[in-house]
């Protein structure tokens, strides 16, 4: 009898366990069709799918994620907040082996493909706000942008961030975190794909949607305005790893390289009349000082005021040839001449005659050559363009590409004493005072405190002359260091901007500047020629 109650006793235990074990199963299972169905919901909300569309876009949803069964749930939604139900359904099709090593960036861009509305109904959406107001528009496409991760809003917000105070404003220094590091086993996976010449860049239009491969990448969920700027076709999209506030990128619909001109000037223009609460600029269109990818026409916009727009200007120039134009040398310590008009054909006109000037101006004294042996050229312009208190503004910055045995990698560039900071090109974030700065100086920068307070420490060799002279014109304590070496990068970004300036700001480089101005003033064209 005992052995009886003791095997039903045994029983009644291991049926509760499975029930138990059942139970939470069933729970978690629910878990996962609840945060499908919020998935879903948002599609609803975003216009992405229609009603009659829910079950088919939930059954595709599921092959997705290895799922292959259903249980309803609760309709109203649980979870609004689409980052944190991405999170969930990455790990459900992680769980299912879903998802190839090295592959879940591609994976994620094609998860949030299915709550990201087709091109055509964003650029439905996106006009028909216009018609309310270009604010509306771009605030709009922007938060879209965020909720489907195009716009990677949390990897951003990994990146470190301060400011350091110069007499010429407040620079601002970011130490860029965003992108991540590529898995080894991504790199190596990314060798063994076919080379292929589609899209033809990053910039591209058919960037739209491409899932993604190798060194391409992902852009499932990734959506461009359509935008005609004086009669040429261009796409208006948002940086996944923005640097400022609605950063985004004007590109040309067709596959060319940069050009700084005059049509130049009149497409940064173009877009401020139908975005006029945006700043737009360009990079500069030869090696050295111009940006990354110089084989594709794009510019670059945002909601943001830029230290270079803060700075005032040292003196003001008048221009014979165009009484209706404002000019000014900017207190900055590259060299930027800042034209302002109510009329947008004067303004792009006198624009274009001081980048001809520049173009084919020399001063040997001060290393600015125009033209090597051969007939390249070296100088262009970096172009800013806003719109502020009713009229057009351009900040023009002079910039020139030359190099020498002292400085092969640009005479005006980083010069190598800064290289352990800073040895990227200079281009138009830099110039308009917003230092990018790699990875890297997250932890280097951390052993150089260790260093200056004498602890143990792993710090590179490439930081020791900087450290050692920090060492000698400052204490440093706990409390201070961090502040303190901060500043000192503050400083190195300052001198950086210093070096990329084509005329120093110091006596000797400012009577060069003046003279420039002079033969922009006085020279005729004839003599140009």
């Amino acid at each position: 009898m005992l052995e009886f109650c003791i095997h039903f006793q045994n029983s009644l235990i291991k049926t509760k366990q499975e029930l138990y074990l059942q139970k939470e199963i069933r729970k978690y299972f629910m878990s996962i069709y609840q945060s499908i169905q919020d998935f879903i919901s948002l599609a609803l909300q975003n216009g992405t799918i229609e009603p009659l569309d829910e079950l088919y876009h939930r059954n595709q949803l599921l092959h997705f994620l290895g799922l292959n069964d259903w249980a309803e749930v609760d309709k109203e939604v649980h979870e609004k907040d689409s980052l944190i139900l991405m999170d969930q359904l990455l790990a459900i099709a992680n769980e299912n082996n879903v998802i190839e090593k090295g592959q879940d960036e591609f994976y994620e861009a094609a998860l949030m493909n299915f709550i990201t509305p087709r091109p055509s109904k964003i650029n439905h959406d996106f006009w028909e706000k216009y018609k309310t107001s270009p604010d509306a528009a771009t605030q709009y496409f922007y938060e879209l942008a965020q909720q489907v991760n195009q716009v990677k809003t949390r990897d951003i917000a990994r990146n470190i961030a301060f400011s350091h105070l110069t007499k010429y404003g407040k620079l601002e220094i970011t130490i860029n975190l965003s992108k991540p590091e590529k898995d080894p086993k991504a790199i190596a996976a990314a060798k063994l794909v076919k080379a292929s010449s589609y899209p033809a860049c990053q910039l591209c239009l058919e960037n739209e949607g491409f899932y993604g491969i190798g060194n391409k990448p992902a852009r499932s969920n990734h959506r461009i305005i359509q935008v005609s700027i004086n009669g040429e076709d261009w796409g208006f999209q948002y940086s996944p790893y923005a640097y400022f506030n609605e950063h985004s990128i004007l590109l040309n619909a067709k596959h060319q390289p940069m050009e700084i001109n005059k049509r130049a000037f009149d497409n940064l223009l173009g877009f401020l009349d139908q975005f006029p609460d945006y700043m737009i600029g360009s990079n500069a269109d030869l090696p050295i000082v111009g940006g990354s990818i110089l084989t594709h026409d794009h510019y670059q916009a945002g909601r943001y005021e830029f230290p270079m727009a803060k700075a005032e200007l040292r003196e003001e120039i008048k221009l014979q040839h165009f009484p209706e134009v404002s000019c000014g040398i900017v207190n900055w310590p590259m060299s930027v001449l800042r034209l302002s008009s109510e009329n947008q054909v004067e303004l792009s006109n006198a624009a274009d005659e001081l980048l001809k000037k520049w173009q084919v101006y020399s001063d040997e004294s001060l290393q600015i050559k125009a033209k090597s042996a051969d007939g390249r050229l070296h100088h262009t312009i970096t172009p800013i363009a806003r719109i502020r208190e009713g009229k057009y503004e351009l900040d023009l910055v002079l910039r020139d590409n030359n190099t020498s045995e002292i400085y092969p990698d640009g005479i005006f560039h980083p010069h190598p004493a800064l290289h352990h900071i800073k040895k990227e090109n200079i281009g138009l974030i830099e110039v308009m005072g917003l230092a990018i700065l790699p990875a890297r100086l997250k932890t280097e920068l951390m052993e150089v405190e260790k260093y200056l307070l004498n602890q143990e420490n792993e710090m590179s060799e490439i930081h020791k002359p900087w450290a050692e002279e920090l060492k000698k014109t400052e204490y440093f304590s706990k409390e201070t260091v961090h502040e303190t070496v901060q500043g000192a990068v503050g400083e190195v970004f300052e001198q950086v901007l210093k070096d990329a300036g084509v005329f120093k700001d110091n006596e000797v480089g400012q009577k060069g500047f003046y003279e420039f101005i002079n033969c922009l003033l006085y020279t005729s064209d004839a003599a140009d020629e």
